[in-house]
């Protein structure tokens, strides 16, 4: 192999000796000469890929995604039931369809909360964004707070009424009401507190008769039970409370019949009733 020396030129060697690289199998390092680098192409194809795969296997089994995969892919686990749950499905058939009235009964027996518990209504709806109000014949709950903005709210029978004063606080974060009615000349100082409202499901629209320029009336529908409906934002699916388990089985029955009927049976793909503990009963909606 030739190198290159400084005292073939004429020159003085100083230093180290120069480094220069004739091809890429030789390179000369301070006099030294270093074993030739590896190629790629001169390096077996099936076994650089065996490496490559190799390395990338042991690379996914440690990715966290890869991990949350394989986890995701294992049959899941039952949901742990309590002993009473446990006890009283046994007398529940969760293939069958019950009919309305069978279906109220087989509810309250099924329920093993040692309170008065509420029944409602599980609907799985044919499209999302289904919403609109309802007047149960037969309502039954805790009376909700309203708050009226506008003129005549101090008239309306509302539990609180609105004011310049009522907005500020609102925005301090005190909400003690569960539903607010206005006339719609309030709704531009409403937006102030939107933020808070929103969330919270409490912003009045027109669509659920929240804004009116009747206060009056609408605080009397909303006392007697008038209540609004709606599927979930992501999945079509609505849940709704249609009375208590001490109610006589023809006052359920009616709640349910009118809940169905205001939503319409052709955008009802299934219904289920079930308290606040216990298991859930299939409807039969043929007997609606």
């Amino acid at each position: 192999m030739w190198k290159e020396q400084p005292e073939a030129w004429g020159l003085k060697s100083v230093g180290k000796t120069k480094i220069k690289v004739i091809d890429e199998s030789q390179v000369e390092v301070e006099g030294k000469k270093k074993p030739s680098p590896v190629i790629p192409s001169e390096v077996d194809s099936s076994t650089e890929r065996g490496n490559l795969d190799s390395r990338k296997i042991a690379t996914d089994s440690s990715s966290p995604r890869n991990n949350k995969e394989r986890k995701s892919a294992k049959p899941g686990k039952t949901k742990p039931r309590s002993k009473k749950y446990q006890e009283v499905i046994k007398d529940l058939d969760r293939s069958k369809s019950y009919p309305i009235a069978e279906a109220v009964d087989m509810v309250k027996k099924l329920s093993y909360a040692k309170f008065n518990a509420t029944i409602e209504a599980h609907i799985n709806t044919a499209a999302l964004g289904i919403r609109g109000l309802v007047s149960l014949p037969y309502a039954s709950g805790k009376k909700i707070r309203i708050l009226a903005f506008g003129k005549g709210s101090e008239q309306s029978g509302a539990d609180v009424f609105g004011s310049d004063e009522v907005i500020e606080e609102i925005n301090k974060g005190k909400v003690n009401f569960d539903l607010v009615v206005t006339t719609s000349d309030w709704m531009s100082k409403l937006a102030k507190v939107a933020r808070i409202l929103g969330p919270r499901g409490l912003i009045p629209n027109p669509k659920n008769g929240t804004i009116t320029d009747d206060l009056k009336k609408a605080v009397e529908s909303f006392q007697a039970g008038k209540t609004e409906y709606k599927t979930e934002s992501k999945a079509p699916v609505i849940h709704l409370a249609v009375g208590k388990i001490d109610q006589p089985t023809e006052q359920l029955q009616a709640n349910v019949k009118t809940l169905m009927q205001t939503l319409g049976k052709t955008r009802v793909k299934k219904l289920t009733l079930s308290p606040t503990m216990g298991p859930s009963v299939k409807v039969d909606l043929s007997s609606l």
